[in-house]
């Protein structure tokens, strides 16, 4: 108790820049916070749940008794008074014999006791400002605002009071008695996630609004100390950080779809309705049918040639006419534009894309400056339902100088490792909420993976896995030379092995054209990280350094040459061996917090049919 007095003393630390307590500076101590009842301080919050109740009035006071004589054997003694007040009526009966007029009995008056006023309403606020798990309850009087405007959830406040002991003993350690609200953010119509634990699929129409909620926002905090463990992981292992381009107009990897860089512009100005003249397309269609027959009629009759030709011509423009029309009110309706009516140009100097993939771009400096790595959107144009696929996804690539197929397995290991150890130690609090809410098995997994040597299995024994499982039916049946599907991956994962595994060895046609081709010629230097839950983490490679060997695989592979003669310089201008992978970020994050869907886990997420905001 004395050191939560001393602890109570000290003023507590506000946010750098916003004059007020951060939540977990209050929750996040050993004893929640019951050591700093009595001190001061503004908060700042969304209301998540709240409620108005009416204190109970305080009992009134008795009137004041009379003066009673001491107590024999636990009663009360009479006094003279009473005892004489109890012989009046004999006093008077004996007074009247003798014919003497008795004293009036005056009686003891009590004065009244006045009621007291009913205590006023209170609200009972449960406030979050998204640093931690737990709520701030805040108690606020009515005579501090009017309470209809703060119980909404979704209601922001900035309130300064005095934090206390809460009157009733539950959930909460301490409380805040609000004394002024110094900023009201009101919800003017119906709050979107009034239903409490709403569906995670439903969720996904609120990307603005899905942080507001407790899953959300511990997935989040995860999602960033995941970010900041993996640069600290870097900066300590001696790796510089490179920005890859987006826009680019190499093909990543030469096999997944890409999104084109183009320019449009309409190829007509599109008048509106008002510049028509206030002629409704109806009307125009309706005309396009008198003309036809017209024309009709003329070609039949054999007329005048020049009579036909300024038909056909009339007929042409009330066609544009309509289509005009129709443009103008698909913009009005918000509907897309039409690709035939626009024109279309590369801003480059030739084909451009959103990148797939930076390792190639990563190369050249992991040439001239040694281990290097990039972090950032990697895209996909593939028509993917997937659970594990976007079209945005955010990717951690790394490559090193003088490494090879062994080093890059060795280093995307001891990476995964280290990962997992820091978000066991820096994510404690939302780990225990996504553990009883979500995965009761995250910890586990986590463990597993950080302590748990990888089992190393090539692709062709992968493949024999499959075929031996007994119980398992997959969509694609497991052959070698054939790429292993998501199921597959998963099953090796999940029930084969039970465990994360590398598989290494693939067959050549499987992986992208730029992988070192072993001296089998049918195999390349390729490696897959699968963990549970997630499927493939990391992808990587020890790359073709033999300027010889990766022109054949780009002529084999389709490619363009001249659109990798700045790749292939990298051989021509003193060549290394080299070798590097790709982490998608994103499924590390459902990896680490359990979650089905990457959807779930990415802040504003792009699907193939679907963007919202």
């Amino acid at each position: 108790m004395a050191s939560g007095l001393a602890l109570a003393e000290t003023p507590l630390p506000l946010s750098p820049y916003s004059a007020r307590v951060i939540l977990k500076t209050i929750l996040g101590r050993d004893d929640r916070g019951s050591g700093l009842a009595g001190q001061r301080a503004v908060i700042g919050g969304w209301v998540k749940s709240s409620k108005e109740e009416q204190p109970e009035p305080e009992p009134q006071p008795e009137a004041e008794a009379p003066a009673t004589g001491g107590l024999v054997q636990g009663r009360q003694e009479p006094s003279c008074t009473q005892i004489l007040q109890s012989r009046i009526p004999l006093f008077r009966s004996i007074i009247k014999v003798f014919g003497t007029r008795p004293p009036p009995v005056r009686e003891k008056s009590v004065s009244p006791v006045p009621k007291r006023p009913p205590p006023p309403p209170t609200a009972i606020l449960q406030v979050s400002d998204g640093s931690c798990v737990a709520n701030l309850q805040v108690v606020v009087e009515s005579s501090v605002t009017t309470l209809s405007k703060i119980i909404p959830s979704g209601t922001c406040i900035l309130v300064e009071g005095v934090l206390q002991q809460p009157v009733a003993k539950g959930r909460h350690a301490i409380e805040l008695k609000a004394e002024k609200i110094m900023h009201l953010g009101v919800v003017e119509q119906k709050y979107p996630l009034l239903i409490k634990r709403l569906p995670l699929e439903n969720l996904r129409d609120f990307p603005h609004f899905r942080p507001r909620t407790t899953t959300a926002a511990s997935v989040t905090r995860i999602h960033s100390a995941l970010a900041q463990a993996a640069r600290t992981y870097f900066m300590k292992n001696g790796f510089l950080y490179v920005q890859v381009p987006i826009i680019t107009n190499t093909d990543g990897d030469g096999v997944s779809k890409k999104f084109h860089v183009v320019t449009f512009a309409p190829k007509k100005e599109v008048k509106t309705v008002d510049d028509a003249g206030g002629v409704r397309l109806e009307t125009v269609k309706s005309s396009i049918e008198e003309k036809q027959k017209v024309i009709k009629e003329l070609k039949r009759s054999e007329s005048n040639k020049e009579t036909l030709a300024v038909a056909m011509e009339d007929l042409k423009i009330t066609k544009e006419l309509v289509a005009l029309l129709e443009a103008t009110e698909k913009s009005k309706s918000g509907a897309s534009f039409d690709a035939g009516r626009m024109d279309f140009e590369d801003l480059f100097s030739g084909n451009a894309y959103l990148t797939g993939s930076g390792r190639l771009h990563l190369e050249s400096y992991a040439c001239a400056l040694g281990n290097v790595y990039s972090f950032g959107p990697r895209f996909s144009a593939e028509k993917s339902e997937s659970k594990k696929h976007l079209a945005e996804m955010w990717m951690i690539e790394v490559e090193m100088a003088f490494s090879n197929l062994e080093d890059a397995m060795t280093h995307a290991t001891n990476f995964l490792t280290s990962i997992c150890q820091s978000a066991m130690e820096n994510c404690d609090e939302d780990m225990k909420f996504l553990l009883k809410r979500v995965d009761r098995s995250i910890v586990t997994r986590l463990q597993t993976t950080r302590s748990a040597p990888f089992q190393r299995i090539t692709y062709a024994e992968a493949v024999h896995a499959l075929k031996e499982a007994k119980y398992s039916k997959f969509e694609t049946k497991p052959e070698l030379g054939v790429p292993l599907t998501e199921e597959q991956e998963s099953y090796l994962a999940d029930e084969a092995y039970g465990n994360p595994i590398i598989i290494h060895t693939y067959p050549k046609e499987a992986k992208p054209f730029y992988v070192r081709l072993n001296k089998d010629e049918k195999t390349v230097a390729a490696f897959d990280v699968i963990v549970p839950k997630a499927g493939a983490l990391i992808r990587g490679s020890q790359n073709e350094e033999r300027l010889d060997v990766l022109t054949t695989r780009i002529k084999e592979a389709g490619l363009a040459k001249e659109q990798y003669d700045w790749y292939l310089d990298l051989r021509r201008y003193g060549t290394v061996e080299h070798s590097g992978y790709s982490m998608a970020f994103d499924l590390l994050v459902q990896f680490a917090t359990g979650l089905n869907d990457v959807r779930d886990v990415v802040p504003f997420p792009r699907t193939h049919g679907r963007i919202i905001n």
